[in-house]
């Protein structure tokens, strides 16, 4: 098994290390900046890197389709590039693509389908393309990245799509596997007879003038004020943000277990001995929907001025 990553100006997708990871730690990045993305990873033992000069989704899929020729299995991140390539690298080697995998390995792929309510599970009896969701696989202890070998490829001359504008996600959209804030709502945002839709929207709004997304716990999906692609977790999304402030949310470990390894973590809780609390870098004991509330008073004051 082989992961397949793209690198754009030397920054790696969401769900790369888990790529990575899933192959056994043997990646081929190709992109822009592929030397400064090898460093970036901390799942990956064995590192080819292809640099070239712009990423044309025709033209990287023509170029990959020899060298991959040899492996079984091909993985990709299922990030908008990944998923850009995967279908075209499937189409260029004739092989099976499988489109948004749980799970991969040597034998079978684990699919999602019907909106995360059913998995299945196809054997792999031929090569194929694989594409890896992000966030739901997590990825073990770091390990130092290792100097990758570098491969010289030539872009072919295809007709491709042309690029116009890379236009960066809105906070409110953007994958939570791929988001570097977030804020997460709990069951104590919501107070008994609330509408907790209309509090998860007020999270929304302050998480995005913070230049956030939100995330929520179980309780909150699985009561409909959130969607379940919100949810952070072990039966949700595996996240990995430089901040995470959770509002309300207790720490219960299949929670924290999705939370990866974030920088920093503040926590508004009522309870100062909560497991979220003990866990934070800051702890704020607050009842925290007036926290949420204030804050956005403020942040609505700032953007009226």
């Amino acid at each position: 098994m082989l992961a397949v990553v793209i690198a754009r100006g030397g920054a790696l997708p969401g769900g790369a290390d888990e790529a990575a990871a899933e192959c056994g730690g043997a990646v081929l990045v190709v992109g822009t900046g592929t030397r400064e993305a090898a460093r970036a990873f901390t799942a990956a033992r064995r590192i080819w890197a292809a640099e070239v000069p712009v990423i044309a989704p025709g033209a990287l899929a023509a170029v990959l389709a020899p060298l991959i020729a040899e492996v079984p299995i091909v993985v990709l991140p299922a990030s908008p590039d990944g998923r850009d390539i995967a279908a075209r690298l499937a189409f260029q080697s004739e092989r099976p693509l499988l489109a948004g995998a749980t799970r991969c390995t040597p034998e079978h792929a684990d699919l999602s389908r019907l909106d995360d309510s059913l998995e299945v599970r196809v054997a792999l009896d031929e090569p194929a393309v694989v594409t890896l969701i992000p966030g739901v696989r997590g990825t073990p202890q770091p390990v130092p990245a290792p100097d990758p070998v570098e491969l010289t490829v030539i872009l072919p001359e295809v007709l491709d799509a042309e690029v116009v504008e890379v236009l960066e996600p809105e906070p409110e959209t953007v994958e939570l596997a791929e988001a570097k804030r977030i804020l997460g709502g709990g069951a104590g945002l919501v107070r008994p007879g609330e509408d907790g839709a209309a509090v998860m929207r007020t999270l929304t709004g302050v998480a995005t003038a913070l230049d956030a997304s939100a995330g929520a716990t179980r309780v909150i999906t699985d009561a409909g004020w959130a969607g379940h692609d919100r949810q952070i977790g072990t039966t949700g999304v595996v996240v990995d943000p430089d901040l995470y402030v959770a509002f309300g949310v207790s720490g219960a470990t299949q929670h924290v277990g999705g939370l990866g390894r974030p920088a920093h973590v503040i926590s508004v809780n009522t309870d100062p001995s909560c497991p979220m609390t003990a866990l934070a870098d800051l702890g704020i004991v607050a009842d925290a929907p007036d926290v949420l509330r204030e804050l956005a008073r403020r942040l609505n004051g700032a953007a009226d001025a």
